[in-house]
């Protein structure tokens, strides 16, 4: 099932989405709800994140093609770091390019929903914890990142985390074709089956540290390809057999 989350005459719903329609839910998609006949159109709504995380994880370096391009050793764990949730926009929206910026690239990723609470969770047992998937945009301040030494300023402005447009429940990840495209020019191209830690160990790792809440955001990595983005340009992401997320780039009004 694909669910999403939407804006319609100022009321912020959740949704299910089928061939185009969007119908109502009432409760908490991670517990009980009910839904209603799908009866709203698409155009009809202002699409929002899928998600409303009380945190968003991010994996640095999980591609060997990324690690490469930065001249970086792959990790021997993996590498964690947050984005804020006011960096969250949805698919549509605009990402804003900050003035203390001059290098701002995209990061095309695969996104996990978290369904359940978990801490020390098993990787074998991972999958359980899984609500669902998504496509996110890691967008980074790459002068910024560099500059400071560690990531919170570079990966943490407001729109630096479009995702979306919806949460399906039965993607298969393990073997998913991921493309970034910036004004029809392809950048980003590669399997998910390339990562360097798969999505079970992701979440071991990462509730070995913190306890993981239902909704919580995990960004997997990003191939080769990054780029730096300017004004006006439009950024479609593509993941196989999920979904394309489009924004558009504008300047700091």
């Amino acid at each position: 099932m694909k669910f999403l989350r939407y804006e319609m005459q100022g009321s912020i719903n959740w949704g299910w989405y089928f061939e185009g329609m969007i119908g109502k839910i009432d409760g908490n998609i991670f517990d009980r709800y009910r839904r209603f006949e799908s009866n709203i159109e698409i155009q009809d709504v202002r699409l929002l994140p899928p998600v409303a995380p009380s945190k968003i994880i991010c994996i640095g370096r999980n591609y060997a093609s990324h690690a490469a391009e930065h001249q970086v050793e792959v990790p021997e764990i993996p590498l964690i770091f947050l984005k804020p949730p006011s960096s969250l926009i949805g698919n549509n929206e605009k990402i804003i390019l900050p003035p203390q910026s001059k290098q701002v690239e995209h990061e095309a990723e695969l996104g996990v929903v978290i369904g359940k609470r978990g801490r020390w969770i098993d990787p074998e047992l991972a999958e359980e914890y899984i609500f669902g998937y998504t496509i996110a945009n890691d967008v980074t301040a790459r002068d910024l990142q560099r500059l400071d030494g560690q990531w919170s300023r570079g990966k943490g402005f407001d729109t630096f985390c479009p995702v979306g447009p919806h949460i399906d429940t039965e993607f298969d990840p393990s073997d998913a074709l991921l493309t970034c495209k910036v004004n029809q020019q392809v950048r980003q191209m590669a399997s998910t089956r390339d990562m360097v830690f798969p999505i079970e160990r992701l979440i071991a790792f990462i509730s070995s540290v913190m306890t993981l809440e239902p909704g919580d955001l995990i960004l997997t990595g990003t191939p080769a390809g990054v780029g730096i983005l300017k004004e006006n340009d439009m950024i479609e992401i593509e993941i196989e057999g999920l979904g394309e997320l489009k924004n558009e780039v504008s300047g700091e009004s």
